[in-house]
């Protein structure tokens, strides 16, 4: 029987080492949010001068590492696959790259070679008795670019739950392996005021027991959670597990007795919260992380009665279509997971998909409900897949309806201010 322990020590090194797994030109793949290793980026970014073209590819990073820096992008570049608060200025500014994609396919793109994979770096559990390591906190496309690496370099950090699901990573399949045992990135709930909670509750009121739900990142879905606490039997299929739905599950709204696909289960691709959601994924009979690929797959997802989705927009047109990550044509985030849930609900037997976002933007100097969308907006929900749009003022089903029916809803739901300027912008577009 193989010996993994004295195994797990001949790969074990120094950060300084493992880096020098990274040749010039490579691709680098690093997993969403917290799953990103610190010491390993740290090293790099330190070193980062003695490379030429390495690229780092990530959806989401949480931490602005000394490599994300404008002066020396030809040594090492941050490729976005979403932008986040430490990159969006660098994507606003040129140095940072974008790669547009639906998150559930990233792993395809891979499989496929579109999405280059020479070297992985991620964070893991420590190894278990067989010989596994678990990178739960960034499953989704991490498993995928393992299978293609060249060299797989895990930070093994204690604090890192090891969870079930496909999310394992042997040590065969590890080149080299440091340790650090760091606290974890934890990431609060987003403020919720009283814009968010008035959205909250006309989506809670449409979300019947026994659902089972997804929700996104950001105040507007974390206002919503708030206000399903005494729902009953509710199902968590999600991209994103964090403390909002770990309260719902703590209260007892959360049985996932009633879902379809994969009943008793709580699905994810990622982790995003406290130490406390940390703690209750490690070694927890509920809850499976899997790659994006199966998590975010519309028709597997669709396959819960009842799907119910919940993802923030920042501008939407009397079509309906919604622009989801830009201000026009400045990027501010990316498509993520939203089309696929979206797409997930429609397909789903009695499933609602929610598009929610404020009726207004700039202390309420502007209408987010617009005739068209801002010159230059990437269209994130197209006209053919939104379904209910809400803001503060209500709620406009737009699935089945006509253009002329879809702009008298949304006029509706736009801030009272702006109802007669849309109201007369329809009438010249024909639309009234």
């Amino acid at each position: 029987m193989t010996n993994y322990k004295e195994l797990y020590q001949e790969k074990l090194c120094t950060a300084a080492e493992a880096i020098k797994l990274v040749q010039d030109g490579d691709s680098l793949v690093i997993p969403t949010g917290v799953g990103e290793p610190p010491a390993l980026l740290t090293a790099l970014s330190e070193h980062r001068r003695e490379y030429h073209d390495v690229k780092v590819f990530q959806i989401l990073p949480l931490r602005k590492f000394g490599y994300i820096d404008p002066e020396t992008v030809e040594h090492v570049r941050h490729m976005a696959f979403f932008y986040g608060g430490v990159t969006r200025a660098g994507g606003q500014q040129g140095w940072i790259d974008y790669i547009p994609n639906y998150f559930s396919e990233m792993p395809r793109m891979i499989e496929d070679g579109l999405l280059g994979v020479d070297t992985v770096f991620t964070l893991a559990s420590p190894m278990d008795e067989y010989g596994y390591f678990s990178i739960s906190l960034g499953t989704d496309y991490t498993m995928a670019a393992i299978k293609k690496a060249r060299a797989v370099v895990l930070e093994v950090n204690a604090n890192v739950p090891f969870a079930n699901g496909n999310c394992l990573v042997h040590i065969s399949q590890v080149s080299a392996l440091i340790e650090d045992n760091s606290p974890l990135t934890e990431v609060g709930l987003p403020k919720i005021g009283p814009v968010q909670e008035a959205i909250g509750k006309y989506v809670a009121d449409l979300i019947d027991n026994g659902s089972t739900v997804q929700i996104g990142f950001g105040g507007i879905p974390d206002a919503v959670v708030m206000q399903l606490t005494h729902k009953h039997d509710l199902g968590i299929h999600t991209e994103m597990f964090g403390d909002g739905i770990l309260t719902l599950i703590e209260c007892g709204a959360v049985t996932n007795l009633n879902k379809n696909y994969l009943p008793g289960k709580v699905i994810a691709t990622f982790a995003l919260g406290s130490k406390r959601l940390y703690d209750f994924m490690n070694r927890n009979p509920q809850l499976e992380m899997h790659p994006v690929d199966f998590t975010n797959d519309p028709f597997l997802a669709g396959q819960n009665d009842n799907f119910v989705t919940i993802n923030a927009s920042m501008q939407v047109d009397f079509l309906g279509q919604c622009c989801s990550e830009s201000m026009g044509s400045t990027p501010y985030s990316g498509t993520g997971g939203q089309v696929d849930f979206v797409r997930a609900a429609n397909r789903s037997k009695g499933g609602k998909s929610f598009i929610v976002l404020p009726a207004t933007a700039k202390d309420g100097k502007i209408s987010r409900i617009t005739p068209t969308l801002t010159s230059g907006s990437a269209v994130t929900t197209s006209k053919n897949d939104v379904n209910y749009v809400v803001t503060e003022y209500g709620v406009a089903q737009l699935r089945g309806k006509s253009a002329k029916q879809r702009a008298q809803a949304l006029i509706a739901i736009a801030h009272p201010d702006f109802r007669d300027e849309l109201t007369e912008a329809a009438k010249k577009m024909n639309l009234l």
